[in-house]
């Protein structure tokens, strides 16, 4: 009787333990302050010297969908225990591949965002730097053509970016 006596209340000291812990964990690998209920995504401007229409909007609204849909934190416009903010400050075109005839085989269009983020309950956490991503196209194919498409996939690599800054602690 006096071993069950023990082990419960070694199972209840454990248990007591781990809802004192400040991190919570999921299987989507977010760790985020056990405290923290709400996150701020505020618009990113495109400052970048080539602009394209819908990269802002594209860009906010995906870093605020993953957040939606990997995270329990509510999106609030400001002031959130988890605040991002940053402006898109490159936007570019250049080729990456070249023939043995000296001209493009394949065009690389890479997107530069810096971003700002502070945590309320984990300052150590906070950042403040810059992220880059890039995609391939085919030299024949006009930019225009495969635009929306790249922005996509690219925008894709930077939320994920971000994200993993921000939220996984793996370092």
């Amino acid at each position: 009787m006096r071993n069950k006596i023990k082990i419960f209340f070694g199972i209840l000291a454990i248990a007591c333990a781990m809802t004192g812990c400040t991190i919570s964990y999921s299987f989507t690998g977010a760790s985020i302050p056990t405290q923290a209920k709400t996150v701020s995504i505020a618009y990113f401007p495109n400052n970048a010297p080539m602009v394209a229409p819908t990269l802002s909007s594209t860009l906010t609204s995906s870093l605020q969908d993953k957040f939606a849909r990997q995270t329990k934190l509510q999106i609030v416009e400001e002031n959130g225990d988890l605040a991002f903010e940053g402006e898109i400050t490159g936007y570019a075109t250049a080729p990456a591949a070249v023939t043995a005839a000296e001209t493009a085989a394949r065009n690389r269009l890479t997107i530069t965002v810096r971003v700002k983020y502070t945590s309320l309950y984990e300052p150590t956490l906070n950042y403040n730097k810059s992220f880059q991503a890039f995609a391939e196209y085919d030299a024949s194919t006009l930019l225009q053509t495969v635009e929306d498409q790249l922005i996509n996939e690219i925008v894709e690599q930077l939320v994920d970016d971000i994200f993993n800054a921000a939220v996984s602690n793996w370092s």
